[in-house]
């Protein structure tokens, strides 16, 4: 079953440009290195939306793609720039009269009802916030006709998720990925995958990393995320290799 996919953010925490920052691509022109905090939507046949991680930038994001509504939420792990922008969640509750499932794993659900317990009571009659119904997923599951499955991967020494649906692979935060999770990448169109700079970091794919996983996973497309000011436009796509494209905000797939 065929699918799009929205790049609703392709920066890592900080954004781009970063706030104070003078280098040359926080004062760059182009547009592509404009950088929102990372996150995507998928868009479903049925005209369902499946959003991935609930940035800080949630509002801009969504005024920019013109997202009239959000049907759930896949959440790959707990820190500030992939769910501080939860409230923003309640225009979609209000304008449709849902309450929005959220899917993770069971810390993550857990840390979600920590953080924002107010936004996790049902009602059928007050849409003044967000309404918000957490579920922790540990195996496939079946969300609006695809087959999602969680891929646990390695953010530093914590394990969070990566999701695969269809042929689309969605990995964000990554340094390391367990054999166990490798066989669940088989066979894959459309690898999405963090790429946080070119120097080494402790907790995320550095470039070298990046290239050396989507080749080993050999998918047809391959798109680099949470990039940071430190990685250029032109100048990450001018080297990649064949196969291999730097993301930007706004970007546009289809998944066969």
């Amino acid at each position: 079953m065929q699918f799009k996919l929205t790049i609703l953010g392709a920066g890592s925490s900080s954004g781009t440009p970063v706030v104070g920052c003078k280098c040359d691509t926080c004062m760059s022109k182009n547009t592509r290195n404009k950088r929102t905090r990372c996150s995507s939507i998928l868009h479903m046949q049925d005209g369902r939306n499946i959003l991935i991680d609930a940035t800080p930038d949630l509002r801009l994001q969504s005024l920019r793609e013109n997202i009239q509504s959000v049907d759930a939420v896949l959440f790959t792990h707990h820190h500030a720039d992939h769910c501080h922008g939860i409230d923003d969640l309640k225009v979609f509750c209000q304008k449709n009269k849902i309450r929005i499932p959220l899917y993770g794993s069971k810390f993550v659900m857990d840390q979600m009802v920590h953080k924002f317990d107010y936004a996790m009571e049902d009602t059928k009659q007050f849409w003044g916030k967000p309404v918000l119904e957490p579920i922790a997923v540990s195996r496939p599951f079946k969300l609006f006709g695809q087959i999602v499955t969680p891929i646990p991967v390695y953010h530093g020494k914590t394990l969070i998720y990566g999701y695969r649906v269809g042929n689309l692979a969605y990995l964000t935060d990554v340094s390391a990925v367990p054999d166990k999770s490798m066989k669940l990448l088989d066979s894959i169109d459309t690898l999405i995958v963090s790429c946080l700079r070119y120097e080494p970091h402790y907790t995320h794919f550095n470039y070298d990393q990046s290239v050396e996983f989507a080749k080993s996973i050999n998918a047809r497309q391959t798109y680099f995320i949470h990039m940071t000011h430190d990685i250029e436009y032109d100048d990450i796509q001018n080297k990649l290799p064949e196969g291999i494209y730097a993301g930007y905000d706004g970007l546009k797939l289809t998944i066969n």
